[in-house]
């Protein structure tokens, strides 16, 4: 049953990263024509920001090495629904350029909010990363595409504990500052809690970044993630990433676990009477398809309430 409450926006959307994040952590490589089926059944329930895949190297994220021949089975998405976007994630130059040559006009560029993490995924500093995107944002935005920035490790870093929020703040307004037309705050390991997700929202748009322009990514680690996207759209936040079924984590960080679950997040978002477009039976039955091909149960609570899965 729908019970609005006051403070939160009318509608939610919903930045759907099981294809990409939720895949990339995947131990097995997914077969190429069930990437793309599990984008087409996540585009019939109703999901329009389905983030594709990622032109990286593969020596770095094999489980995602067939970009350039997924994007193409995924071609009469648009044709099907001029709404369905599919952003991919690029690293650098040459990235950019593969996507480009595949007709792809939304990217997103990851950065990270700490020095440690930044060595560990991109293997260079704060600033040597925001220095690598730069020319990648304008190429971008140069060529009529949209960019979003990942911020990583915005409330905690593995190896440097809690992330001051001056710290974060400063790095994501650069961040920002590059030409992103969205910037998702990642809260990597899943540790933050909602006093500190409202401190960091209150310090980004007080610093000028405007909260129609932010995004929230959280995951799950201490089952924070829920309270957390809460805080987020008491905020003025509208924009959410989840994954299908709470697939994904991160493999430079070993304690990140799986995303917000679309399912769980859906479920909350109707009981608040917010529109998200998505039809819950829809998703969930691709969750439970997608578990199948994996060959295990989706972690996701409401894909197995739903369908009255084990616990």
């Amino acid at each position: 049953m729908a019970v609005p409450m006051d403070g939160f926006p009318e509608a939610v959307r919903i930045h759907e990263v099981g294809a990409r994040d939720g895949l990339q952590n995947e131990k097995a490589t997914v077969p190429t024509a069930v990437k793309a089926e599990f984008v087409h059944r996540l585009a019939d329930a109703g999901l329009t920001t389905i983030e594709a895949t990622s032109f990286v190297h593969p020596k770095w994220v094999p489980q995602l090495a067939d970009a350039a021949e997924l994007m193409p089975l995924l071609a009469d998405l648009a044709d099907r629904d001029p709404a369905v976007r599919l952003p991919v994630l690029v690293p650098n130059d040459r990235g950019l350029d593969r996507a480009l040559e595949l007709g792809v006009r939304e990217i997103a560029v990851f950065g990270s909010a700490t020095e440690s993490f930044a060595r560990a995924n991109l293997n260079r500093t704060v600033d040597e990363s925001l220095a690598m995107f730069a020319p990648v944002v304008d190429r971008a935005r140069a060529a009529g595409a949209t960019v979003r920035g990942y911020l990583s490790m915005c409330f905690g870093d593995p190896w440097e504990g809690p992330v001051p929020i001056a710290q974060v703040a400063a790095v994501a307004r650069r961040l920002y500052e590059l030409g992103c037309t969205e910037l998702s705050l990642g809260d990597t390991i899943g540790v933050a809690t909602p006093g500190h997700v409202t401190a960091l929202l209150d310090a980004l748009t007080g610093g000028g970044v405007p909260v129609e322009r932010l995004a929230v990514h959280f995951h799950d680690t201490y089952g924070q993630a829920l309270s957390n996207t809460l805080a987020a759209l008491r905020c003025g936040v509208t924009v959410v990433d989840a994954s299908a079924g709470g697939l994904g984590g991160c493999p430079y960080a070993k304690s990140a676990t799986g995303n917000l679950a679309t399912e769980d997040l859906v479920w909350m978002l109707h009981g608040l009477g917010i529109r998200t477009g998505v039809d819950l039976s829809r998703l969930s039955a691709t969750s439970v398809w997608m578990a199948e091909q994996l060959g295990r149960p989706s972690p996701s609570r409401t894909v197995r309430a739903l369908t009255h899965q084990e616990q």
